[in-house]
């Protein structure tokens, strides 16, 4: 894997260059390739990539035309709130479409602001010189020698662009947001045996190989913990953290502030399966924030002995809302509080509420999926960097009062890519084979008494009311006051019941694309966890 660079034009603008991810991804191809894995040898490549991120470039001359606006670029909050303004039902207006509220978080107000101000663009995208996609298409354009415009059910499903239950590009979205169809991908299966064969000239070593697996980087990292069964859910612990829950082939409409998704598609004319998805802005970089701005720690290693060294938080709680709160809450006026300090409290208590706050937020999320889906979960499923913290993932399993495991392959993600390429050529003949090679490498089973539970529950939300109206926003209303009781409550019996509707905004996901190969034969152009 390989870092790119970050570029901050103006403050809330983050862009990426595509040329230097196309550089790097073939940088790290031949790095994987070389020696290990003989021509022939590869069944099949699969791309797993990072969503929203909006790139558009010139179909003559496969050259970007403005450098890829990212997911969490801000320079979008005014045409979505534009967009929003039209409607009576604002943000919520294309969730039965889409699954999704109208924020800036997701690739259709980006590509609005592209054809709004790169010279000539809109006359291009109308002419049909001017080709739009996310960083899946872009790589597979390139594979392919520029033969292949396309993008996989997952990844259209995050652009607003796309109607969830049809899998198709909608024309009334198009309208609503300007979009030429034209300049549009087309539309394929995540695991599929056509999507494009690798062009040599563009890779030497892949020459001829199929492309047949495409996964936004959740879905992939779902996919590759198997959660192939209704109910079934992953976390991803890294600077954020990511909670994504199978909900079979019904799209589960939230109100509970989560997102409805395509989880994939395997096939063509195959029923596709969906997810509800809830993501929390600060996890591991809590910890970084720690360390690099009070100067708490000296590295992340530490914070599990630091956390054992003490016999609870002290009544610490950290509540990492520095730039408001995400899911379920959806609170921008939130700012992070820090609560419960004494004189009895040490750099070990606030340390160990740094990192009790990753499994408060993930349990907030795990509730509301368990109110919007009537499915209680049974257990979850983790990777990601945050979860070499035993004291963290026996803390987890505690707060939500089931197992929590970790697969022996860290890498999730990649992994998931493979699997979807490998169905689709016949390398892995079904799910079932998939579930086998699924192997868990550690589980931690809850030991904590539901009083001392549902006490920390209690205090955890007497936090999050502390930590909210500290940035101009209007006051909380009905639906997030019956939120607070909800996530207060620790109850999923209560959570089943409860049936308030939150205001949605955009939430997160991380930045860095790399790419890896392994020899089952997949490529990962992936966030870095």
């Amino acid at each position: 894997q390989a870092e790119h660079t970050q570029i901050y034009p103006k403050a809330g603008w983050v862009e990426h260059d595509p040329l230097e991810i196309w550089d790097k991804t073939r940088e790290v191809i031949d790095k994987a390739l070389g020696g290990a894995i003989r021509p022939g040898e590869l069944s099949a490549i699969g791309i797993t990539n990072q969503r929203e991120t909006t790139i558009v470039w010139d179909r003559t001359t496969g050259m970007p035309l403005h450098n890829a606006i990212v997911w969490n670029d801000t320079r979008t909050d005014e045409i979505a709130r534009a967009v929003a303004a039209r409607f009576r039902k604002g943000k919520d207006h294309l969730r039965a479409q889409t699954g999704l509220p109208i924020v800036p978080y997701f690739s259709a107000t980006k590509l609005v602001w592209l054809l709004e101000n790169v010279p000539g663009l809109r006359d291009a995208a109308e002419a049909g010189t001017a080709l739009f996609g996310t960083v899946d298409t872009w790589l597979i354009w390139n594979l392919t020698g520029r033969t292949a415009h396309v993008t996989d059910v997952s990844n259209a499903s995050r652009t607003l662009l796309m109607n969830v239950h049809s899998l198709q590009w909608e024309a009334k979205l198009l309208e609503t947001f300007g979009v030429p169809a034209i300049m549009l991908p087309t539309i394929v299966p995540s695991s599929s045996a056509s999507i494009g064969l690798c062009d040599g000239a563009a890779v030497p070593g892949l020459a001829g190989v199929h492309i047949a697996g495409i996964l936004g980087d959740q879905q992939a990292a779902t996919f590759g913990q198997v959660c192939f069964s209704p109910g079934q859910a992953k976390a991803t612990y890294g600077t954020g953290a990511f909670i994504m829950m199978n909900t079979g082939e019904r799209a589960v409409a939230s109100t509970n502030g989560l997102l409805t998704t395509v989880g994939w598609q395997l096939g063509a004319g195959a029923k596709p399966v969906y997810c509800l998805e809830g993501g929390v802005a600060y996890a591991g970089s809590l910890v970084q924030w720690a360390r690099d701005n009070l100067k708490m720690i000296q590295n992340a290693a530490q914070t599990e002995s630091i956390c054992r060294s003490v016999e609870d938080n002290g009544g610490v709680y950290v509540v990492p809302a520095f730039a408001g709160l995400f899911a379920p809450y959806w609170r921008s006026d939130a700012r992070g509080v820090i609560c419960g300090l004494t004189a009895f409290n040490t750099v070990a208590h606030v340390v160990r509420a740094c990192v009790e706050a990753s499994a408060y937020q993930v349990k907030d999320i795990l509730d509301a999926m368990a109110c919007d889906s009537h499915v209680r979960l049974h257990a979850l499923r983790c990777d990601g960097g945050m979860t070499v913290n035993a004291f963290l993932m026996q803390f987890q399993a505690d707060m939500l009062d089931v197992a929590v495991t970790v697969p022996a392959i860290a890498e999730t993600t990649a992994l998931g890519a493979a699997f979807a390429a490998g169905l689709a050529v016949g390398f892995y003949p079904d799910q079932a084979t998939l579930t086998r090679q699924w192997v868990k490498a550690r589980e931690w089973v809850p030991h904590m008494p539901r009083a001392q539970r549902e006490f920390l529950a209690s205090r955890w939300c007497m936090a999050i009311d502390r930590s909210l109206d500290w940035h101009q926003s209007p006051p909380a209303g009905r639906a997030e006051s019956e939120r607070l009781e909800l996530v207060r409550s620790g109850s999923s019996s209560k959570a089943l019941e409860w049936s308030g509707r939150p205001s949605a905004a955009a939430w997160a996901v991380r930045i860095l694309a790399v790419v890896s190969i392994a020899a089952a034969g997949f490529i990962s152009g992936r966030r870095l966890r």
